[in-house]
């Protein structure tokens, strides 16, 4: 079993996953395994031929007198438990690796975090759905595993995955064959790998050019249209990003030409 600290191994991981053909688990966790974080894992062995089992304590999910810093953490001891389990892979990221310097993306889900938890702890969704939307993008399981004892949590990610399979809003996603919008998620995860890329700190902008052209070129029905990254101010090609930028696509996905887009702006 591998302990993995960085997006970038783990995505590079998971990409010789998936050109084996092989089927990934993940079990989102914040450590401190118990028994029942030891069910699911069990269970994720046995769906799928390779298992992630995230540690990852998210401090976007803890409110300013919550208990984060005092959180139980035992990598050592989660770690013996994950591979006594059977998985292959923890996941085991620092807060600046999945929240880098001037991070500004967050995922909010409404109305089912109005009551209850959601009501008590302001934020708290706002955090957990963020964290869930990092690591789906992040591992790209076929499955993942969660417990029932956060009901609310469980049916906010139920909703947050079936309103948000990673395609971008479009009219003309109703023209997409069942098949063509699964290939059309290859524009999501690109420009999750640009954001990914420019908010660690990458300004070179052939190296996002190249990261989001790599993932795309990788699915057979998407022919590119464009892959641009330019400038905010002038919308003009540039070479090395400045603080404000925008990183677009146009992908024909079949016959659908379909866009995507990243705009950051650091000195917000």
């Amino acid at each position: 079993m591998k302990i993995i600290t960085t997006v970038a191994e783990m995505k590079a991981q998971v990409a010789e996953w998936k050109a084996e053909g092989l089927t990934i688990g993940l079990t989102p966790t914040m450590g401190a395994l118990h028994e029942g974080h030891m069910s699911l894992m069990e269970r994720a062995v046995k769906e799928c031929d390779r298992v992630v089992t995230s540690v990852f304590v998210n401090p976007i999910q803890f409110g300013p007198n919550e208990d984060y810093d005092n959180y139980p953490r035992d990598l050592e001891h989660d770690a013996a438990i994950a591979e006594s389990k059977g998985v292959n892979v923890v996941f085991h990221p620092e807060p600046e690796e999945m929240y880098p310097k001037n991070y500004n993306t967050y995922v909010v889900m409404e109305t089912l975090t109005d009551t209850l938890c959601g009501a008590k702890r302001p934020g708290h969704f706002r955090g957990v759905c963020t964290v869930v939307n990092k690591l789906f993008n992040i591992v790209q399981p076929d499955k993942a595993f969660f417990g029932q004892k956060d009901a609310q949590q469980l049916a906010i990610i139920k909703r947050m995955v079936a309103e948000e399979d990673g395609l971008a809003k479009s009219s003309r996603n109703s023209y997409l064959s069942a098949e063509e919008r699964k290939a059309a998620l290859c524009l999501s995860r690109s420009i999750f790998a640009a954001q990914d890329l420019i908010e660690g700190g990458e300004r070179n902008a052939d190296i996002v050019r190249t990261a989001v052209r790599e993932i795309i070129e990788a699915e057979p029905l998407a022919q590119i249209d464009y892959i641009e990254v330019v400038d905010l101010g002038n919308m003009q090609p540039v070479d090395s990003l400045g603080e404000s930028g925008l990183v677009a696509i146009a992908v024909y996905i079949g016959k659908t030409r379909l866009i995507d887009n990243y705009l950051f702006d650091f000195d917000e």
